[in-house]
C-alpha cells in the first residue's frame, strides 16, 4: 500500500487531510518548514511523521500530495518527478476523494471555517461524518456517510469539486491580489454554483447571491421574508443567542446558540437548512447547536486577571465589523480594544477606507506592521497609512505590549491571519 507524502504537511487544508486519511488507515507522513505552526499538534497527537523540507524525503513507494503554494520546481516536487512518482495537487485529491460520500461544500468569502465547523457538529449527532475544516482540523470517521469540507474561492480552487450541496454564506471583494473585482469573484461563485450535483443552501440577504443560477435548487435563508428559511424573534444575550425558524413563512422550532453577533445566527441557519433538507430531526439540530465549542482562531477567549483576549482570524473589513460586534453583544459594559495587524500590502491598499471605518467601531485600536506575503511587491504603502486614518489609534510593537495593562477590565481582540498570535503570547508573558 502506497503511503501519501504531503509536500506542506503544515498548511491548513493539508493538515486536515493528512488526518482524515490518517484516520481512514492510510500511511501519512509530510514535510514542511521547521518554525512550529499551530496545525501541527494535531499531526503530533496522531504520531504522523513531519519532516524537514529535503528531496532525501522523497523515495519510491510514495504517492505525493503537493500543497498549492508549492511550485513544480520545489525540491521535493522536482525529485518525485525524477522518481517517476504520482504527483497530485491538493485541490485535486480532495475533489476525488470526496467522490466516495455525500459531500457538503461550505464556501463564501466569509464564516467558512466557522459553518463548516458547525455543520460538522451538527450532522456527526445523526449520522457518522468526516470533515475538513481550515483552521487545520480534519477527521475521518468509519462508515461516514457525509463529508463536510470547507471550500476555498482563492485563484478559483473550489472548481476542483463537485459536491452534492454547497452552503454559500456570502460573496465579497477580498484576494485582490487574484480577483480584480466583485463580478470576477462573482463569476467563480456562478461557476461553482454550476457544479453542484443537489441543491445550494445560499445567504438571501446577500445581494450578490440572489443572482446565483443553479441546474439544482437554490434554497434561500437569512433574516428577511422572502427567504425560504428565515430567523425571527432573535433575542441576544450575553450567553448567547436564541431565535425562531420559520420555513416558507411556517414556524419550523426554536434554537439557541452559545455564540454572538448576527453571522453566527445566520451560520447557524445554514446549517439548520441542510439538515432539514436531509431530513435530520429538529431535536438533534437543538442539541448540537448547543454544544458546539468553536473552531481554532475565530472568537477563542482567555480571562487573564480582568482582562479577556480575544484571538480571531478575522483580516477583511466585513470580519473586523463582525468580531467587534459580537465582542460588544457578550461583553456590552466593557472597553472593547482591536490590536489588528493588516494582512498582505495589495489587501491593505485596496480596503485602506474600509479598514479604518471597521476598526473605529472599537473604543480603542492598536496597530501592528504589515504582514507581507511572498507574492507582492510592497510599494509605498505602510501602517502608517492606516494609522492616519482612525483617531483613536496608536502602532504597537512585539517588545512593547506593556501599554495593553493601562486597559483595566477592557476585552483585547488581537485580529489578523498573519502572525498576530505572537503579540498576544508577548502580551502573556508580560502579564507573567
Amino acid at each position: 500500500m502506497t503511503v501519501y507524502h504531503f509536500v506542506g504537511i503544515k498548511g491548513t487544508g493539508m493538515s486536515a487531510l493528512a488526518q482524515i486519511l490518517h484516520d481512514m488507515n492510510y500511511e501519512v507522513q509530510g514535510s514542511d518548514i521547521e518554525k512550529p505552526i499551530f496545525t501541527q499538534k494535531a499531526l503530533e497527537q496522531r504520531g504522523i511523521n513531519i519532516f524537514p523540507f529535503s528531496k532525501e524525503n522523497i523515495r519510491q513507494g510514495l504517492t505525493i500530495i503537493a500543497g498549492n503554494a508549492f511550485p513544480d520546481t520545489h525540491p521535493e516536487i522536482e525529485e518525485a518527478k525524477n522518481l517517476g512518482l504520482e504527483i497530485i495537487r491538493y485541490h485535486i485529491f480532495l475533489g476525488q476523494f470526496m467522490e466516495k460520500f455525500t459531500s457538503v461544500g461550505v464556501t463564501g468569502a466569509h464564516g467558512k471555517t466557522s459553518t463548516t465547523g458547525l455543520l460538522a457538529h451538527v450532522m456527526q449527532g445523526a449520522k457518522p461524518t468526516s470533515f475538513l475544516i481550515g483552521d487545520g482540523t480534519g477527521r475521518g470517521m468509519e462508515g461516514s456517510e457525509y463529508f463536510v469540507f470547507e471550500a476555498c474561492e482563492y485563484r478559483r480552487h473550489f472548481l476542483s469539486y463537485y459536491p452534492d450541496y454547497a452552503i454559500m454564506t456570502n460573496i465579497d471583494f477580498d484576494h485582490p491580489d487574484y480577483f480584480s473585482s466583485i463580478d470576477d469573484v462573482f463569476k467563480a461563485f456562478q461557476e461553482m454554483a454550476m457544479q453542484v450535483k443537489k441543491g445550494i443552501i445560499a445567504c438571501g440577504d446577500d445581494e450578490h447571491l440572489q443572482h446565483i443560477q443553479a441546474n439544482v435548487p437554490v434554497v434561500y435563508y437569512g433574516f428577511s421574508e422572502e427567504n425560504d428559511f428565515q430567523a425571527r424573534n432573535v433575542v441576544k444575550s450575553t450567553d448567547g443567542t436564541s431565535f425562531d425558524v420559520f420555513v416558507r413563512n411556517t414556524f419550523y422550532a426554536s434554537f439557541k446558540i452559545p455564540t454572538f453577533g448576527d453571522h453566527s445566527v445566520l451560520n447557524a441557519l445554514s446549517v439548520i437548512a441542510i439538515c432539514h433538507y436531509e431530513e435530520i430531526d429538529a431535536e438533534v439540530i437543538q442539541a448540537q447547536l448547543q454544544t458546539f465549542e468553536g473552531v481554532k482562531r475565530r472568537f477563542n477567549e482567555k480571562k487573564i486577571g480582568n482582562q479577556v483576549l480575544i484571538d480571531d482570524y478575522a483580516h477583511h473589513p466585513t470580519e473586523i465589523t463582525a468580531t467587534i460586534d459580537a465582542a460588544r453583544q457578550k461583553y456590552p459594559d466593557r472597553e472593547i480594544v482591536a490590536v489588528f495587524q493588516p494582512h498582505t500590502f495589495t489587501r491593505t491598499q485596496s480596503f485602506l477606507d474600509e479598514f479604518a471605518d471597521s476598526l473605529k467601531k472599537a473604543d480603542m485600536v492598536y496597530l501592528c506592521d504589515i504582514f507581507g506575503s511572498a507574492r507582492e511587491n510592497i510599494g509605498k504603502l505602510s501602517i502608517q497609512d492606516l494609522l492616519n486614518k482612525i483617531d483613536s489609534a496608536a502602532l504597537i510593537d512585539e517588545e512593547e505590549t506593556g501599554v495593553l495593562k493601562k486597559h483595566e477590565g477592557g476585552v483585547l481582540v488581537f485580529m489578523g491571519a498573519g502572525d498576530i498570535q505572537k503579540y498576544q503570547r508577548a502580551y502573556e508573558k508580560e502579564l507573567g
